[in-house]
């Protein structure tokens, strides 16, 4: 039998313990149909049946998502996951939150044609910092009968040696990787291919083995990885992981994600109610319905019916938009923080008024360029981010569209800058 890998010599062979919780699992065949047929499903491995099969025995299952650190932010494309792990652990199993702090350094290459950049272990403490507020709303970590276990991948990782490494590539080939699609992209495009990105799916996928793990959910776009953790976990312990591979929310029109952080076109689960609401008042009328399916709880019949309102008029797609952002805002903060975002939210777009609270920043300048106005007041990230703002016609200064980059701004108490439809700052000249 091959050894568990980076336990120590001791304990060799064997596998970490299972917790046994005061909370039993429920085994109700119609819930359990249910979630096995849930619209947040693309695919399970290796079929539904074994899914059903395994949750109808009374023993509580170890179920697992991984998320690599390569941001401080968690986002609405990523909520899919963990509203069907809110399920799951409704039903009594021990849902695990998983932190690739380990596998973040190394880079993970999926959807890539270029190598990730890879990040130091302080950077990836660093983003991970306030994960667990950002997906509390909707996974229950405080429970005492069956709270989210967080765990870091470098406590078992991190103990690997040179030869386990290499006793671990051994259990895949070059011919398995290289048959990736964003691999043979590269390979078109001439572009190199990294060979510690062969290694990061066996890191990753050894995650199911370090965690004796029985189900994995990821998005559809890590079924490969999560599928070499299924291998590993029938090599090194002789039984079934099953993988729940989850939709990806996708624009219909492009089949583009929808939410990408390494592009910066994403709605963080942590934005602020006025921000979040106006951001997703924002998004193309044809991702409404994605949003619904995959980022809410509303039942699939209500979502339905939406889609057929819209379809023949009866709900205005911006109406629709409304009914969404309440919603999902609802979720992340309360009813009253949603109400007061729409109010605000018609009150500027609407009404075409200003919003009722405008943040104010102290400046000492008396003449500045624009470009230096904008990454001094935070209303843009750089100067190219500003000069591109500009060129589009993005931004206003008491009302009057700016479309000089170059231009030098007399720097006056009460001044107002817009970026934007949402982002507004009030000077006062000290």
């Amino acid at each position: 039998m091959d050894r568990v890998l980076g336990f120590g010599p001791s304990d060799e062979g064997s596998t970490p313990s299972r917790d046994t919780n005061i909370m039993k699992t429920n085994t109700d065949p119609k819930k359990i149909e249910e979630i096995a047929s849930s619209r947040f499903i693309e695919n399970i491995f290796p079929s539904k049946k074994t899914l059903e099969e395994t949750l109808l025995r009374s023993k509580k299952l170890i179920i697992y998502i991984g998320v690599d650190p390569t941001g401080s932010k968690l986002h609405l494309g990523h909520s899919t996951n963990f509203l069907l792990l809110s399920e799951f652990q409704k039903l009594g199993h021990q849902i695990i939150f998983l932190v690739g702090d380990f596998t973040a350094q190394i880079g993970d290459p999926t959807g890539k044609t270029n190598a990730r950049k890879a990040l130091t272990h302080k950077e990836i403490l660093k983003n991970c910092k306030d994960y667990q507020k950002q997906v509390e709303k909707i996974l229950d970590f405080e429970s005492k009968q069956n709270a989210v276990k967080i765990k870091f991948n470098s406590q078992w990782l991190a103990k690997f040696n040179f030869k386990d490494v290499a006793e671990l590539m051994s259990k895949s080939t070059v011919g398995k990787m290289i048959k990736r699609d964003m691999f043979q992209k590269r390979i078109k495009e001439k572009k190199e291919i990294y060979l510690h990105e062969f290694i990061y799916p066996l890191l990753q996928g050894y995650d199911s083995v370090g965690m004796n793990a029985d189900i994995e959910v990821g998005g559809n776009d890590q079924t490969f990885n999560m599928m070499i953790g299924r291998d590993l976990v029938k090599i090194y312990q002789k039984r079934e992981k099953i993988v729940i591979a989850t939709k990806l929310l996708v624009n219909p029109k492009t089949n583009k994600k929808l939410m990408s952080k390494s592009e910066g076109n994403y709605i963080s689960l942590d934005e602020k109610p006025n921000n979040m609401y106006g951001e997703i008042m924002a998004l193309a009328d044809e991702v409404i319905l994605p949003c619904f399916e995959l980022c809410t709880r509303l039942p699939s019949q209500q979502i339905k019916e939406i889609a057929r309102d819209i379809k023949i008029k009866k709900l205005n797609p911006k109406h629709a938009k409304a009914i969404l952002a309440k919603e999902i805002v609802t979720m992340y903060h309360s009813k009253t923080s949603a109400d007061k975002a729409e109010k605000e939210f018609n009150r500027v777009f609407t009404q075409k008024k200003l919003p009722s609270d405008i943040k104010s920043v102290k400046m000492k300048d008396k003449k500045i360029n624009i470009l230096d106005l904008l990454v001094k007041t935070k209303m843009a990230s750089s100067k190219g981010e500003a000069r591109r703002t500009i060129l589009q016609n993005g931004v206003k200064i008491d009302n009057k569209i700016q479309d000089d980059w170059k231009k030098i701004i007399a720097i006056k108490s009460g001044m107002l800058i817009q970026v934007g439809k949402r982002k507004f700052i009030k000077i006062i000249s000290q």
